[in-house]
């Protein structure tokens, strides 16, 4: 017959936030779901026991704050505090902690990238569906007279026997189909997703063969998979086109020399634009360039926004609809030196999103 859990206990469980009950010797008395899912741990492997050393240096953080409000005997929060809780992450926190007998404290630790996550996707979503509405009306607009046009054009080259002239009329018809290319790249992905099972690493190596194939010897091109993602409902080609999209652009952000580093990890109980996942991929794209400017880091997704003079800034705004459209997001952090474009997505079944 399992425990009887006590009311207090069963309203921990129902808690967002981590609760961890610790003592004066730095052994966890009680942790709650949320704490084990932030500090990948389970109750059975750590009741009793001081918290595994992979959490380290998160661990030495936690067991210093316990023991000096034992010793003080005073409840404290530190606010906006950065914890380590794992190699490959690291959030910032509210950690408050209240002693609760002469040797044991309770902690709770609040996510605030949680938060901040949850309003910047939101931004992100709602920036993708204005600026999608809005271009398509804008290049339906341009469409017909551009094929006038270039029409009228061909049929002038056809008349005008002089090469000199015929120039002329070649320059027009080919700026008006650079311009039809700009405007269908404006109106975006349009096909309905038809979803297959998936290997998001079979998608991540066509990806890599491709930039492999562009890069210059100074550059360097890394794997660091997690071998036990399964498979997705996805449509493959459109993961190509969204990830190759966001290599292409570390390569060129490159200059010739430095690395790309393609990763994947899963998340569990994660929520994409207010949707809960049981378990979703994380697939991070990180090069070693110069960064993006901070004037650029909270528009890079529209369209037309290039740190570039030669490129087009299409390519981040498609990549993220295309993601958007299997109902995941794309988000970004940079600074000189580390640029990280992670991609979420659900990696369990889900209904089509809107193309």
């Amino acid at each position: 017959m399992p425990p009887q859990t006590s009311p207090a206990e069963r309203a921990l469980e129902h808690m967002s936030n981590a609760v961890l009950l610790m003592g004066a010797d730095s052994c966890v008395r009680y942790i709650n779901g949320a704490a084990q899912v932030m500090f990948a741990v389970s109750a059975r492997q750590v009741t009793g026991y001081r918290l595994p050393s992979h959490t380290t240096p998160c661990v030495r953080v936690l067991e210093a704050a316990a023991r000096n409000a034992i010793e003080t005997g005073e409840p404290f929060t530190n606010r906006e505090l950065s914890l380590e809780v794992s190699p490959d992450r690291r959030m910032t926190v509210d950690l408050t902690v209240t002693p609760v007998s002469h040797d044991e404290v309770l902690l709770e630790v609040s996510e605030l990238d949680r938060r901040l996550r949850i309003t910047r996707e939101q931004n992100l979503i709602n920036q993708n569906h204005a600026t999608r509405h809005l271009l398509r009306g804008l290049a339906h607009e341009v469409k017909n007279p551009l094929g006038g046009l270039r029409g009228a054009a061909q049929l002038l080259h056809r008349e005008l026997d002089a090469p000199d002239l015929q120039e002329y009329t070649q320059i027009i018809i080919e700026e008006a189909d650079r311009l039809r290319t700009l405007v269908n790249g404006l109106l975006g992905p349009s096909k309905h997703v038809e979803k297959q099972e998936t290997n998001i690493h079979e998608v991540l190596e066509r990806v890599r063969g491709l930039v492999v194939a562009e890069a210059p010897e100074g550059v360097t091109i890394h794997r660091d998979y997690d071998p036990s993602i399964p498979t997705l409902l996805a449509e493959p080609n459109q993961l190509i086109q969204a990830t190759l999209n966001i290599a292409r652009n570390a390569l060129q952000s490159l200059d010739g020399h430095g690395t790309i580093t393609l990763r994947t990890r899963t998340q569990r109980q994660f929520t994409i634009a207010d949707v809960p996942h049981r378990l979703v991929v994380r697939v991070d794209i990180i090069d070693t360039g110069p960064g993006i400017p901070k004037e650029l880091q909270d528009r890079i997704f529209y369209p037309m926004v290039t740190g570039r003079a030669e490129g087009t800034g299409l390519g981040l705004s498609i990549a993220q609809t295309l993601i958007h459209q299997h109902g995941g997001l794309i988000e970004c952090w940079s600074e000189p030196g580390h640029t990280e474009f992670t991609l979420w997505l659900p990696l369990e079944a889900d209904d089509d999103n809107e193309g």
